[in-house]
């Protein structure tokens, strides 16, 4: 029975997981939930992630949700392309990477992209220049780390690079928008600033199947 995946556009973690599959070459029944109708509220879709959160992955009778508990599932129960290191020291670095990433990567580039991405920007400029500051020292990090590797952990892809990388794609969106332009946040253009970071996006963009992981709505 094939893999089935719950998701909704442009949410970072659903695209984690939908990178994961691709990456290991699983196949799937895509399900995408249309945020405007809150499908993802609905009864139905409620009984499997009572959270009412994308993603949800079912595997048969089997369901887990949690971006990154899905794709620790699925790399120990589809071991072919592993994600998360063959040695204990790959895994103990990976996972320290994506540990990193949670803790201090992805709330700073929500801060900077939702407001950015709503719409409203007016009570939350000195926020949005903060978050920037932030998120400009992790880049400088990832920059250094590209610097000498294709991937951020050595030269296989991993979890590192997947979880991290949809939070970069809605940083690089958010700020080529107009109003980002009024914050001077110093990420464009993001190639002359981060030419390693700009290589990276470009690997991963060439994964195969990558363009069925792209949200609908940024096309």
């Amino acid at each position: 029975m094939a893999l089935e995946v719950y998701w909704g556009s442009g949410s970072p973690f659903a695209w984690r997981v939908l990178l994961t599959l691709e990456v290991k070459r699983l196949p799937y029944h895509s399900r995408l939930l249309s945020f405007a109708n809150r499908e993802h509220k609905s009864s139905e879709y409620l009984a499997l992630n009572p959270r009412g959160k994308v993603p949800t992955l079912k595997d048969g009778d089997f369901v887990v949700y949690e971006s990154l508990a899905v794709m620790a599932y699925l790399d120990k129960n589809y071991p072919d392309r592993p994600i998360f290191g063959v040695s204990p020291q790959d895994t103990g670095i990976i996972w320290r990477m994506v540990s990193e990433n949670v803790a201090y990567v992805c709330d700073p580039i929500q801060k900077v992209v939702a407001p950015l991405f709503a719409g409203g920007i007016a009570e939350k400029r000195e926020e949005i220049r903060e978050s920037a500051t932030a998120v400009a020292g992790e880049l400088r990090r990832f920059e250094q780390l590209l610097e000498t590797s294709p991937w951020l952990v050595g030269y296989t892809i991993s979890a590192a690079d997947i979880s991290v990388f949809p939070w970069i794609q809605s940083l690089l969106r958010a700020a080529a928008k107009d109003d980002a332009k009024s914050l001077d946040m110093g990420l464009l253009p993001f190639e002359a600033h981060y030419p390693h970071i700009s290589e990276w996006v470009r690997r991963m963009e060439q994964i195969p199947g990558y363009e069925r992981t792209y949200p609908p709505h940024w096309r």
